[in-house]
């Protein structure tokens, strides 16, 4: 009965959690024709000789998916500050891409998706100020897409109107991404954690946290997925138009459903690396049925502390079932001859992980880890 608890649990948590380098240098705009649907701005950067300079060629945002509503009636120029919006269009519900493209560019593009209550941010930097993967794959000779994704960061245009929380839920999230626990005011976190847990880093990293302007509820649970899935596809196809080049997804969390259903909508997604996904798509449904079909490279990354995680904390068992349907997915994939691994951190000999293996203190090894996968796995 209580399996049962944790795995109902772990659905809900899947449905709603499925969850720049600054450069001295002059700096040239240049505008080019975008297909419909993608509006950019972009410019070309470069950084001094120094050896250990990051040197970008290229570097811009763009938007990318996305509807536009238009309400009935005539829009009066003379009068634009009438409120029923009579005439007028919005546009809505796209996604919003920053991207660099390195001088030395040497492997395939990287296309980013954030989880629950986050942003690209998380890809960029950590808690405490540290270099995160987006600079780190970028060294590694792999332009990288970071989106944010539709209703959420810079991209916060919606078509249904939310309702953002004023409730005090730091500790939930803290509890629930397995950082460790939370008494008397004090963050403990678990032993031989990675993460940095100073307190400025965690009040850096509750900053972090970014609302959904689409969503009512303070879990998830009302998360879109198929909104985000389109324009995460339309974003890999522009990323296409831009290189000539497929595109590795890594998703995170809540951002790993989109990350599946983004295969019914793309041609272009050459792997998926699914970092602490939320979930799998079990065989019979149509997001598996298109990855199969399609023979696309998939690999889970997972941290610590969930078979050794405290039992008295939910989490602990929510992330059980949830690590298990990709399990689950990876023995019906290679069964059918697909290529997929399940990386249980721990048994590779890294240790402390949270949630947030990103932004971790070994942030850096688990980056090379994912590139020897690439190098051996992504053509």
């Amino acid at each position: 009965m209580k399996k049962k608890k944790f795995t109902k649990m772990a659905i809900l948590l899947a449905t709603g959690m499925l969850l720049v380098t600054g450069c001295d240098s002059n700096t040239a705009n240049n505008t080019s024709t975008q297909p419909e649907n993608v509006s950019t701005v972009e410019n070309s950067t470069s950084t001094s000789n120094n050896s250990d300079s990051l040197v970008i060629a290229k570097q811009g945002i763009f938007s990318a998916g996305g509807i536009t509503l238009t309400s009935e009636e005539t829009f009066d120029p003379e009068n634009q500050w009438e409120e029923s919006g009579a005439g007028q269009t919005s546009h809505v519900d796209h996604a919003n891409v920053l991207y660099q493209i390195p001088e030395n560019e040497t492997g395939l593009p990287m296309v980013f998706l954030h989880g629950y209550g986050q942003s690209r941010m998380g890809w960029m930097t950590t808690p405490d100020g540290r270099e995160g993967w987006s600079d780190m794959f970028l060294r590694k000779g792999h332009s990288v897409f970071l989106v944010d994704q539709p209703r959420r960061g810079e991209a916060g245009m919606t078509s249904v109107s939310g309702d953002i929380s004023t409730k005090t839920l730091d500790q939930r999230w803290y509890t629930q991404f397995r950082i460790g626990r939370w008494e008397n005011g004090q963050s403990i976190t678990n032993e031989g954690s990675q993460f940095p847990n100073d307190d400025k880093s965690i009040d850096q990293f509750f900053r972090q946290m970014t609302p959904d302007t689409g969503m009512t509820s303070d879990m998830g649970s009302d998360f879109d997925n198929e909104t985000v899935a389109k324009a995460l596809a339309a974003t890999i196809d522009e990323v296409y138009n831009k290189t000539g080049k497929n595109s590795i997804l890594v998703t995170h969390s809540q951002g790993g459903g989109p990350g599946w259903t983004a295969v019914q909508y793309t041609d272009h997604i050459a792997a998926i690396i699914a970092i602490e996904p939320g979930g799998a798509p079990a065989v019979d449904t149509e997001d598996y049925k298109a990855v199969i079909e399609k023979n696309i490279p998939v690999t889970f990354y997972f941290g610590d502390y969930i078979d050794n995680g405290d039992p008295a904390i939910q989490a602990t068992g929510m992330w059980q079932a949830m690590r298990q349907t990709c399990y689950d997915f990876a023995q019906a994939y290679t069964e059918q001859g697909g290529n997929c691994t399940v990386i249980d951190l721990p048994k590779e000999g890294i240790t402390g992980n949270d949630h947030f293996i990103f932004q971790d203190l070994n942030n850096a090894d688990i980056a090379d880890h994912i590139e020897n996968w690439i190098q051996q796995n992504v053509k």
